[in-house]
């Protein structure tokens, strides 16, 4: 019963959203205002055939992160977030466990700032929003590749150019991070289970872990390598967002250098890839 409600009501607050409101071009022909799967699906980062059997209740117990997915990609309030968590069969997350709530002020931020990348991530590190011109910088990122700690220690690496000094300082800083967001949210299952497999199969994370290591994110010049466009030099700033411990991440060149003309370049290229 609880599936078949969750999923009506998916449907309902899907047929309400309008592409605009959820930062995609208008544009095409539509036969209802509200966004179709296929579109919801690539907001949450969920397949279009997963949405389509929650929908219609041929699929039970969508996870905790899967309706936090669903959440933000329909930009619910508060209280429709946690509606849909109790449908769900859910408990909402408690104050104990990691925010991952974007409010919509944030969404909006996002939306204004369409020619400049920009990303979204909670207090563990893990990828909640990026609007497409920061996906166009750095590659689409799937399952464990969302987690920035992760992919620091265990991933295959990613376009941004390090030396081994940055390499390091990036590093202490995100332990340093983990270490924080720990003793924040005791009760997050997740992070724990994230921290145990980052010791057990990084040599460099336990040592740093053991050793108490302390370090913070600095502002910065990041070189970025790109397959369309050429390398990039950009500035990058990590904002922060007081009483949600959300963190994002902003990337921005310099007016009038050959930085800024390859990333309106980009801008282009990542907008024409969307839409087809």
């Amino acid at each position: 019963m609880a599936s078949t409600e969750f999923g009506r009501t998916v449907r309902r607050w899907r047929d309400r959203a309008s592409p605009e409101a959820a930062g995609l071009p208008a544009g095409g022909h539509r036969r209802a205002a509200g966004l179709r799967r296929e579109e919801l699906a690539m907001l949450a980062g969920i397949s279009v055939d997963y949405v389509t059997r929650l929908e219609q209740g041929r699929a039970t117990h969508p996870s905790e992160q899967v309706v936090e997915a669903l959440g933000r990609a329909l930009r619910l309030s508060g209280a429709e977030r946690e509606h849909l968590f109790h449908v769900a069969g859910l408990v909402p997350p408690g104050q104990g466990t990691v925010p991952a709530y974007i409010t919509p002020s944030v969404h909006r931020m996002l939306d204004r700032l369409t020619g400049t990348p920009v990303a979204v991530s909670d207090a563990s590190w893990t990828l909640l929003l990026a609007n497409p011109l920061y996906t166009a910088l750095m590659g689409e990122r799937q399952g464990r590749e969302r987690n920035g700690a992760w992919r620091a220690f265990l991933g295959s690496g990613g376009r941004v150019r390090h030396t081994t000094r940055s390499r390091r300082a990036l590093e202490t800083a995100v332990v340093a991070d983990l270490r924080a967001a720990a003793r924040r949210y005791p009760a997050d299952q997740r992070l724990r289970q994230l921290i145990g497999e980052l010791r057990a199969h990084s040599d460099r994370f336990a040592e740093l872990w053991d050793s108490g290591a302390v370090g913070r994110h600095e502002a910065s010049r990041k070189t970025i390598d790109h397959p369309q466009v050429g390398t990039m030099t950009l500035d990058c700033d990590l904002l922060s967002v007081a009483g949600s411990d959300l963190r994002i991440m902003v990337y921005t060149a310099e007016p009038g250098t050959e930085d800024a003309e390859r990333l309106e370049l980009l801008s282009v290229l990542g907008t024409q890839t969307m839409v087809g």
